[in-house]
């Protein structure tokens, strides 16, 4: 028997198992697959602040919603400018400034762009409220997460206990080489000196964990992403590996009623 080719269809998408039991809940990590974008920006770039094609741009965010069932006019997205500014979202819509958006309406899809920074989804189990969050080595350093929750508490009462976070993929600590102009924002415990490269490699998913341990969170209740933008680099955009040329991920959550 002649040996077939077997074409595998890369996913668009990973799903959080830590949400995977909340009714009417849509979370997900975009990949890089399934989008119609050209190389440097193959395939699914869903990030506007390229050079790619907003033609191509708008037909990959059409295709990654339209997997995840949600309109595109239910979706809120910011410009995000690598601060700790939080907004609080009561109707969709592109807004200007921010690197993490909260909520508790349904039927508002929160979304952050990333390829390097770590993405942070969290739900609130008992407000029903919810969270999407950019956290670059800036945000990180700045303590975004911390500050988000606390943003949640504020505005909706939520209770860290009550919380669900999804930590998500990004770049890994053996591929964050840093001097020490950006080491110096981190703990000893998040960062390690490599003397042979004469160089600090940073730890941003456990940066961003922590932070949310010392809140409250329950650590079975914090999913990390096992993937690396630069480790799989055939499924994920790594704007280091690849010198600024390539596209952006999505991360998203948003609840609709059921």
């Amino acid at each position: 028997m002649a040996e077939q080719n077997i074409l595998v269809k890369q996913p668009l998408f990973r799903s959080p198992s830590i949400f995977r039991d909340i009714p009417g809940l849509i979370a997900a990590e975009s990949t890089r697959h399934g989008g119609v974008s050209t190389a440097p920006y193959h395939s699914l770039n869903l990030g506007g602040s390229t050079q790619d094609s907003p033609e191509h741009v708008v037909e990959n965010n059409r295709r990654f919603f339209e997997a995840l069932s949600v309109p595109l006019n239910h979706v809120a997205k910011s410009h995000q400018v690598h601060g700790t500014e939080i907004l609080t979202v009561r109707i969709p819509g592109r807004f200007e400034g921010y690197d993490a958006l909260i909520t508790n309406v349904p039927h508002v899809q929160l979304a952050v762009t990333v390829a390097d920074c770590t993405p942070i989804l969290i739900y609130d189990t008992f407000g029903k409220a919810m969270a999407a969050i950019h956290a670059g080595w800036r945000g990180t350093a700045g303590q975004i997460a911390r500050k988000t929750v606390e943003a949640m508490e504020k505005e909706f009462g939520t209770k860290p206990e009550n919380c669900l976070a999804y930590i998500g993929t990004c770049i890994d600590e053996c591929s964050f080489e840093v001097g020490e102009d950006v080491a110096q924002y981190f703990d000893s415990v998040h960062k390690r000196w490599d003397a042979g490269k004469e160089k600090f490699f940073v730890d941003l998913k456990l940066a961003n964990k922590d932070q949310l341990l010392v809140l409250g969170l329950k650590p079975e209740n914090i999913e990390v992403s096992e993937y690396s933008t630069i480790l799989h680099n055939a499924d994920y955009f790594s704007y280091r590996h690849e010198k600024g040329l390539t596209g952006r991920m999505l991360a998203t959550i948003g609840l609709v009623t059921i």
